[in-house]
Protein backbone atom coordinates (compact mmCIF):
# COMPACT_ATOMS: atom_id res chain seq x y z
CA UNK A 1 0.00 0.00 0.00
CA UNK A 2 1.24 3.25 -0.63
CA UNK A 3 0.21 5.90 1.36
CA UNK A 4 0.44 10.16 0.91
CA UNK A 5 2.07 11.39 3.53
CA UNK A 6 -0.50 13.67 4.12
CA UNK A 7 -2.76 10.92 5.87
CA UNK A 8 -2.07 9.62 9.37
CA UNK A 9 -1.35 5.59 10.02
CA UNK A 10 -2.59 3.81 13.03
CA UNK A 11 -6.47 5.55 12.68
CA UNK A 12 -9.47 3.17 13.05
CA UNK A 13 -10.25 -0.16 12.01
CA UNK A 14 -12.85 -0.77 9.99
CA UNK A 15 -13.49 -3.18 6.81
CA UNK A 16 -16.20 -2.95 4.57
CA UNK A 17 -16.93 -5.79 1.81
CA UNK A 18 -16.36 -5.10 -1.37
CA UNK A 19 -17.11 -8.22 -4.23
CA UNK A 20 -18.37 -11.24 -1.13
CA UNK A 21 -19.64 -11.51 1.48
CA UNK A 22 -16.51 -10.87 3.85
CA UNK A 23 -18.00 -8.70 6.39
CA UNK A 24 -16.97 -10.65 9.62
CA UNK A 25 -14.73 -12.97 8.41
CA UNK A 26 -11.50 -12.54 10.05
CA UNK A 27 -8.45 -11.87 7.50
CA UNK A 28 -4.89 -10.42 7.83
CA UNK A 29 -3.49 -8.23 5.37
CA UNK A 30 0.05 -9.01 3.85
CA UNK A 31 2.23 -7.56 1.55
CA UNK A 32 1.14 -9.04 -1.70
CA UNK A 33 2.78 -7.60 -4.29
CA UNK A 34 1.15 -4.55 -6.95
CA UNK A 35 -0.88 -5.83 -9.57
CA UNK A 36 -1.10 -3.65 -12.78
CA UNK A 37 0.37 -0.19 -12.88
CA UNK A 38 -0.70 2.49 -10.67
CA UNK A 39 -1.04 6.23 -11.01
CA UNK A 40 0.34 7.21 -7.90
CA UNK A 41 4.25 8.23 -7.55
CA UNK A 42 5.89 6.38 -4.89
CA UNK A 43 7.64 9.51 -3.82
CA UNK A 44 5.18 11.97 -4.54
CA UNK A 45 3.00 13.61 -1.37
CA UNK A 46 0.34 14.76 -3.28
CA UNK A 47 -2.88 12.89 -4.75
CA UNK A 48 -2.88 12.03 -7.90
CA UNK A 49 -6.58 12.44 -8.03
CA UNK A 50 -8.32 15.54 -7.25
CA UNK A 51 -11.22 15.21 -5.22
CA UNK A 52 -14.90 16.99 -4.63
CA UNK A 53 -18.07 16.84 -3.63
CA UNK A 54 -20.57 19.43 -4.94
CA UNK A 55 -23.91 20.54 -5.40
CA UNK A 56 -25.20 18.64 -1.75
CA UNK A 57 -28.64 19.23 -0.27
CA UNK A 58 -27.84 20.77 2.87
CA UNK A 59 -30.53 18.72 4.48
CA UNK A 60 -32.12 14.96 4.90
CA UNK A 61 -35.73 14.46 5.73
CA UNK A 62 -35.75 10.77 7.88
CA UNK A 63 -37.84 8.74 5.36
CA UNK A 64 -37.88 10.81 2.63
CA UNK A 65 -36.78 9.95 -1.06
CA UNK A 66 -33.15 10.22 -1.97
CA UNK A 67 -31.53 13.32 -3.12
CA UNK A 68 -28.89 13.73 -5.47
CA UNK A 69 -25.26 15.21 -5.60
CA UNK A 70 -21.81 14.60 -7.52
CA UNK A 71 -18.12 13.81 -6.74
CA UNK A 72 -15.97 14.99 -9.45
CA UNK A 73 -12.76 12.66 -9.78
CA UNK A 74 -10.16 14.58 -11.72
CA UNK A 75 -7.05 12.91 -12.17
CA UNK A 76 -4.13 15.41 -12.30
CA UNK A 77 -1.67 12.85 -13.61
CA UNK A 78 -0.69 11.98 -17.36
CA UNK A 79 -1.63 8.44 -16.76
CA UNK A 80 -4.77 6.57 -16.79
CA UNK A 81 -6.19 5.47 -13.70
CA UNK A 82 -8.19 2.72 -13.55
CA UNK A 83 -10.01 0.31 -10.89
CA UNK A 84 -10.95 3.75 -9.06
CA UNK A 85 -13.44 3.27 -6.33
CA UNK A 86 -15.16 6.24 -3.60
CA UNK A 87 -15.17 5.54 -0.49
CA UNK A 88 -17.74 7.50 1.93
CA UNK A 89 -17.05 8.20 5.08
CA UNK A 90 -19.90 9.58 7.20
CA UNK A 91 -19.24 11.17 10.65
CA UNK A 92 -22.84 11.95 12.73
CA UNK A 93 -22.53 14.12 15.51
CA UNK A 94 -24.77 12.17 18.05
CA UNK A 95 -23.18 9.23 16.97
CA UNK A 96 -27.07 8.08 16.38
CA UNK A 97 -26.89 6.83 12.84
CA UNK A 98 -26.76 3.13 11.84
CA UNK A 99 -25.27 1.87 8.94
CA UNK A 100 -28.40 0.42 7.91
CA UNK A 101 -30.11 3.64 8.18
CA UNK A 102 -28.36 5.06 5.34
CA UNK A 103 -29.71 4.68 1.82
CA UNK A 104 -26.72 5.75 -0.68
CA UNK A 105 -26.51 4.37 -4.70
CA UNK A 106 -24.13 6.01 -7.08
CA UNK A 107 -24.41 5.47 -11.21
CA UNK A 108 -21.79 3.56 -12.79
CA UNK A 109 -21.99 5.49 -16.35
CA UNK A 110 -25.08 2.25 -17.13
CA UNK A 111 -26.93 1.80 -13.78
CA UNK A 112 -27.87 2.81 -10.48
CA UNK A 113 -25.95 0.52 -7.68
CA UNK A 114 -26.57 0.55 -4.04
CA UNK A 115 -23.74 1.27 -1.51
CA UNK A 116 -23.54 -0.79 1.68
CA UNK A 117 -22.77 0.48 4.55
CA UNK A 118 -20.78 -0.56 7.73
CA UNK A 119 -19.99 1.04 11.12
CA UNK A 120 -16.22 1.05 12.33
CA UNK A 121 -15.01 0.96 16.28
CA UNK A 122 -15.18 4.89 16.53
CA UNK A 123 -18.49 4.85 15.08
CA UNK A 124 -17.81 6.26 11.48
CA UNK A 125 -20.22 4.87 8.46
CA UNK A 126 -18.33 3.55 5.63
CA UNK A 127 -18.89 2.86 2.35
CA UNK A 128 -17.09 1.63 -0.77
CA UNK A 129 -18.54 2.37 -4.15
CA UNK A 130 -18.21 -1.43 -5.29
CA UNK A 131 -21.07 -3.60 -4.63
CA UNK A 132 -24.07 -3.55 -2.24
CA UNK A 133 -24.88 -5.58 0.44
CA UNK A 134 -26.78 -8.71 -1.68
CA UNK A 135 -24.32 -8.43 -4.34
CA UNK A 136 -26.55 -6.96 -6.92
CA UNK A 137 -27.03 -3.32 -8.42
CA UNK A 138 -30.16 -1.37 -7.96
CA UNK A 139 -31.70 -2.99 -11.04
CA UNK A 140 -30.99 -6.18 -9.87
CA UNK A 141 -28.17 -7.45 -11.87
CA UNK A 142 -24.72 -8.37 -11.55
CA UNK A 143 -22.71 -6.62 -9.10
CA UNK A 144 -19.65 -7.10 -11.26
CA UNK A 145 -18.30 -3.43 -10.39
CA UNK A 146 -14.25 -2.69 -11.50
CA UNK A 147 -14.38 1.03 -10.68
CA UNK A 148 -14.04 3.84 -12.39
CA UNK A 149 -11.67 4.94 -14.85
CA UNK A 150 -10.27 8.66 -15.17
CA UNK A 151 -8.04 9.46 -18.35
CA UNK A 152 -5.17 11.67 -17.93
CA UNK A 153 -6.09 14.82 -17.09
CA UNK A 154 -10.12 14.30 -17.71
CA UNK A 155 -12.81 14.59 -14.75
CA UNK A 156 -15.16 11.82 -14.64
CA UNK A 157 -18.43 13.05 -12.78
CA UNK A 158 -19.86 10.37 -10.49
CA UNK A 159 -23.66 10.75 -10.02
CA UNK A 160 -25.06 9.53 -6.08
CA UNK A 161 -28.63 9.78 -4.41
CA UNK A 162 -28.66 9.86 -0.69
CA UNK A 163 -31.98 9.46 1.64
CA UNK A 164 -32.07 7.75 5.14
CA UNK A 165 -34.70 5.39 6.86
CA UNK A 166 -37.94 6.51 9.00
CA UNK A 167 -36.15 5.72 12.42
CA UNK A 168 -33.13 8.12 11.41
CA UNK A 169 -32.66 10.60 14.28
CA UNK A 170 -32.23 14.53 13.96
CA UNK A 171 -28.64 14.61 13.53
CA UNK A 172 -25.53 16.69 11.77
CA UNK A 173 -23.03 14.75 9.80
CA UNK A 174 -19.65 14.89 7.79
CA UNK A 175 -19.62 12.96 4.64
CA UNK A 176 -16.42 12.69 3.16
CA UNK A 177 -14.97 10.92 0.34
CA UNK A 178 -11.27 8.69 -0.20
CA UNK A 179 -10.57 7.40 -3.76
CA UNK A 180 -8.50 3.84 -3.47
CA UNK A 181 -7.37 2.32 -6.71
CA UNK A 182 -7.48 -1.38 -6.31
CA UNK A 183 -4.39 -3.20 -7.33
CA UNK A 184 -4.71 -6.63 -7.05
CA UNK A 185 -5.10 -7.89 -3.28
CA UNK A 186 -3.69 -4.21 -2.42
CA UNK A 187 -4.66 -0.74 -3.28
CA UNK A 188 -3.39 2.93 -3.82
CA UNK A 189 -5.25 5.95 -2.07
CA UNK A 190 -5.22 7.99 -4.54
CA UNK A 191 -7.58 11.26 -3.47
CA UNK A 192 -9.17 12.69 -0.62
CA UNK A 193 -12.10 15.10 -0.97
CA UNK A 194 -13.52 18.38 0.62
CA UNK A 195 -15.93 18.02 3.74
CA UNK A 196 -19.88 18.07 2.97
CA UNK A 197 -22.09 18.79 5.89
CA UNK A 198 -25.45 18.19 6.32
CA UNK A 199 -28.17 17.59 8.73
CA UNK A 200 -31.13 14.92 9.17
CA UNK A 201 -34.21 16.02 9.89
CA UNK A 202 -37.66 15.01 11.15
CA UNK A 203 -41.33 15.89 11.14
CA UNK A 204 -42.77 18.48 9.73
CA UNK A 205 -44.14 19.33 6.07
CA UNK A 206 -41.50 22.66 5.41
CA UNK A 207 -39.19 22.48 1.85
CA UNK A 208 -35.89 21.01 2.13
CA UNK A 209 -33.08 23.60 1.09
CA UNK A 210 -32.19 22.12 -2.32
CA UNK A 211 -27.89 22.63 -1.85
CA UNK A 212 -25.07 24.16 -0.01
CA UNK A 213 -22.24 25.88 -1.50
CA UNK A 214 -20.70 26.19 2.05
CA UNK A 215 -18.62 22.51 1.84
CA UNK A 216 -15.66 23.50 3.24
CA UNK A 217 -15.64 24.88 6.63
CA UNK A 218 -18.37 24.33 9.48
CA UNK A 219 -16.05 26.57 12.21
CA UNK A 220 -13.99 25.53 14.39
CA UNK A 221 -15.88 22.86 16.28
CA UNK A 222 -16.65 21.02 12.51
CA UNK A 223 -17.20 17.55 12.99
CA UNK A 224 -14.24 15.80 11.28
CA UNK A 225 -14.90 13.70 8.05
CA UNK A 226 -12.79 11.83 6.21
CA UNK A 227 -9.45 13.70 8.79
CA UNK A 228 -10.99 11.06 11.66
CA UNK A 229 -10.54 8.23 9.68
CA UNK A 230 -7.32 9.02 7.24
CA UNK A 231 -4.81 6.12 6.72
CA UNK A 232 -3.71 3.03 4.41
CA UNK A 233 -6.55 1.28 2.83
CA UNK A 234 -6.10 -2.09 1.40
CA UNK A 235 -7.78 -4.90 -0.45
CA UNK A 236 -7.52 -8.23 1.24
CA UNK A 237 -9.47 -11.08 -0.17
CA UNK A 238 -11.98 -9.16 -1.72
CA UNK A 239 -12.52 -6.54 0.87
CA UNK A 240 -11.42 -2.75 1.48
CA UNK A 241 -9.47 -2.43 5.00
CA UNK A 242 -8.84 0.51 6.58
CA UNK A 243 -5.11 0.08 8.45
CA UNK A 244 -2.85 -2.56 8.11
CA UNK A 245 -5.05 -5.07 9.39
CA UNK A 246 -8.23 -6.46 8.79
CA UNK A 247 -10.51 -5.01 11.70
CA UNK A 248 -13.35 -6.31 13.11
CA UNK A 249 -17.06 -4.43 11.63
CA UNK A 250 -19.00 -3.39 15.01
CA UNK A 251 -22.16 -4.41 13.31
CA UNK A 252 -24.98 -1.93 11.62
Amino acid sequence: MRLCSSLASGVAAAVVALASGAVGTPAVADSGAHQGPGCAPADSADFPVDTRIHAGPAAYRAGGGHRSWTIDLTNTTGDTCDDVHPVLVLVDGKRTLRARQIRLEFHDGTRWRPVAFEKTDRDEKIGVFGEGSDGTDANGGSGDFEGFTVGPGRTVTVKARLAFTADARPDHVVASAALVQRRGDDGDWVGESNDYPFDIVTGGSSRLPSATNQLAETGPDALLGLGATAGALLFVGGALVVGSRRIRATGR
